[in-house]
């Protein structure tokens, strides 16, 4: 059958006439939202139409179908269809190992202390139960972690009647017991649970 052959303009306008329908109804039983999508898609086939773009989707349709022919009948273009699909296997598998390999090379790095970093002058990490904090320097005075050193400036001086503006900064590194704590208070606040 070719192009010439088909009365488009009944079956375009018939076409998007059932989508119209069947957009309506769609509409009354799952919403607007999905009827005015029923809407769009039904719109195409007459749009197509009265834009002359039915030739060029007839021409790709055709080539579509006489591809898919040739393949199935077609040993040389299996064979091509079969390296295609070895190229893709391909270049999945080595993109997964090269993904790999920059994520355990990054995590390597990173469990190492960095050689100037913040554990360099001071000698390393003590692991405890607020997490990892880094050792004091040799000769510096051990710091309270409930209050600042003198001079550092972190705390500043309070406005009569204003609230405080947050924690300390060594009360920051509680346990992850007071961190939720605070999350409920903050949940409680608000209303919820």
């Amino acid at each position: 059958m070719s192009f010439e052959q088909i009365a488009w303009l009944p079956l375009c306008a018939g076409l998007t006439g059932v989508g119209l329908l069947l957009s309506f109804l769609g509409m009354r039983r799952r919403g607007v939202l999905a009827g005015l999508r029923g809407v769009a898609w039904s719109l195409l086939p007459l749009a197509a139409y009265l834009t002359g773009a039915l030739p060029t989707l007839w021409r790709i349709g055709t080539a579509i179908v006489g591809f898919v022919t040739g393949v199935a009948l077609n040993p040389m273009v299996w064979a091509g269809v079969a390296l295609a699909g070895l190229s893709a296997v391909l270049f999945v598998v080595t993109g997964a190992v090269r993904g790999r390999r920059l994520r355990t090379s990054g995590a390597g790095r990173g469990a190492e202390a960095p050689a100037g970093g913040a554990g360099a002058g001071g000698g390393g990490a003590v692991q405890g139960s607020s997490g990892t904090r880094p050792l004091p320097r040799p000769g510096a005075a051990p710091a309270d972690p409930a209050r600042p050193a003198a001079g550092s400036g972190t705390q500043p001086m309070a406005r009569p009647g204003a609230k405080p503006a947050g924690k300390p900064a060594g009360k920051r590194a509680a346990s992850s017991d007071d961190d939720f704590s605070e999350i409920e208070d903050i949940l409680k606040r608000r209303g919820i649970g």
